[in-house]
């Protein structure tokens, strides 16, 4: 390859990286696990640029390379898991083979159809059965209690919403920092749907924070315009992001994937 391609080809991962490194968490419900994925597919294309499909576009052919590599790498979890790990993989047994995937490709990720076809090697009507049935599975299997923190009336009522329509009970919402620190000790949720820029000022981060010194295995999603601005590799960084503005079914499917897991490491503001 010549240094002109191989420049191509840095800058173009290097635009992706971040939405693989959410893709690849969302996967696996924690961050370092996704990092190893997503590692993993860099150092295939680095020592193999050959794998990487100049013919499609760079984040179908990026993301391509790591579903090549996540379908042969076997079950996410050891089979020595416990506690909430184990719960986790429980849940997942019971759901159909490449039904999230499809699912976070093409609502997190925002793949057309015809694009999880490519990534995945299948056909187009595969792809939309896919995500048919995992709405179908995953709403089945968990429901439990979310809390919303927000500031926005609209936003906040769409989201109780979409969570109450998937059979979820909404503990309360939250407009400050302050608020959600004493909603959340007034009733534990299974579930945090978290805005950035709150009310007065304060941070839906550091709202956070303060509930993961108690409660650190409640899983958090984080609603946010900028997603890649949390997802630098530098630090501590959420499992599961929504971007704004978002689609109800970016919510579903964020809501869904996140109830399987409990991992959501503290963040640095």
């Amino acid at each position: 390859m010549s240094e002109t391609n191989s420049a191509e080809l840095s800058e173009q991962i290097g635009a992706n990286l971040p939405y693989l490194r959410r893709y690849a968490r969302a996967l696996t419900g924690s961050q370092e696990r996704g990092d190893q994925y997503a590692v993993a597919a860099l150092e295939a294309v680095l020592s193999d640029p050959s794998v990487f499909d100049a013919s499609i576009a760079s984040k179908t052919a990026l993301f391509k390379v790591f579903q090549l590599i996540w379908a042969t790498s076997g079950a996410v979890f050891s089979d020595d898991e416990t506690g909430l790990q184990a719960k986790a993989q429980a849940h997942l047994a019971k759901l159909t083979t490449n039904t999230r995937e499809a699912l976070l490709l093409h609502t997190i990720e925002e793949f057309s159809f015809a694009e999880v076809a490519v990534i995945m090697d299948i056909s187009e009507d595969e792809a939309r059965s896919l995500v048919d049935i995992a709405y179908d599975e995953m709403s089945s299997v968990l429901s439990g209690r979310v809390m919303i923190i927000e500031d926005e009336a609209i936003i906040a009522m769409d989201l109780e919403g979409i969570v109450g329509d998937m059979g979820h009970r909404v503990t309360g919402i939250a407009r400050t920092e302050a608020d959600a620190l004493k909603l959340f000790n007034e009733e534990t949720p299974d579930l945090i749907l978290s805005d950035i820029q709150l009310a007065d000022g304060s941070s839906g981060i550091d709202a956070v924070n303060g509930i993961m010194e108690n409660a650190p295995d409640v899983p958090v999603i984080f609603i946010t315009a900028f997603p890649e601005r949390l997802l630098t590799g530098e630090g501590p960084e959420p499992a599961f992001l929504i971007p704004k503005p978002y689609q109800s079914d970016q919510v579903r499917s964020a809501v869904s994937q996140a109830m399987f897991f409990s991992s959501t490491e503290t963040l640095k503001a």
